[in-house]
Parts: structure tokens; C-alpha cells; sequence
């Protein structure tokens, strides 16, 4: 295991662009996660949450089928999704580097 020198100080600018690293990452993040719940919504209200009625899965069938809606909301953002994230992400960035 490599000796780390704990006394050896971090250069300013790679503390910071570390910290704007990961607030980038953050912002991308709830930007992601505010187009899965907005495509959630779509889905359930388009009738992606509807059963067939040749299932027949009862209750139990309709309990989880939110959070079926809610993965392939999510799945859709992963694989690219309708580019509201990447608004919301730009927008949120603008705003935190205005206030920096």
C-alpha cells in the first residue's frame, strides 16, 4: 500500500475544481431525477400504468404499477429522454455560477 502524505497541502485549484465537480454532478442529478418524475406523470396519465384486463392481476398488480411507470420513466432519462434534464441542468448551473 502507497504511503499518503497527510502534511503535503491540496492546491486551491484542485480543491475547487474537485467541489465544482461535484456539484455538477449534483445539479446533473436532480436535473435526471425531475424529468423521470415529469415522464412518471406523463406515462401514468397516457394510461402506461393501465392493466390488461387478460391479466387479472388484482390489487397486488395495481399497487406496483407506479413503480413499474416510475423505472421506465427512468430507464427513458438513462438512455437519453426528451432533453428536459439537460435544460433544467443548464438552468440550474446558470443560476449557481451567477451566485459564485
Amino acid at each position: 500500500m502507497p504511503e499518503v502524505n497527510l502534511t503535503t497541502p491540496i492546491a486551491p485549484q484542485a480543491r475547487s475544481a474537485d467541489v465544482a465537480a461535484r456539484h455538477d454532478a449534483q445539479l446533473r442529478k436532480a436535473a435526471e431525477s425531475l424529468e423521470a418524475s415529469f415522464l412518471a406523470v406523463m406515462l401514468g396519465a397516457a394510461g402506461a400504468q393501465k392493466t390488461p384486463e387478460a391479466f387479472g392481476g388484482g390489487i397486488g398488480e395495481e399497487q406496483f404499477a407506479s413503480l413499474l411507470t416510475q423505472a421506465h420513466a427512468t430507464a427513458i432519462v438513462k438512455h437519453g429522454g426528451i432533453g428536459l434534464a439537460a435544460k433544467i441542468y443548464a438552468e440550474l448551473k446558470d443560476k449557481t455560477d451567477a451566485t459564485r
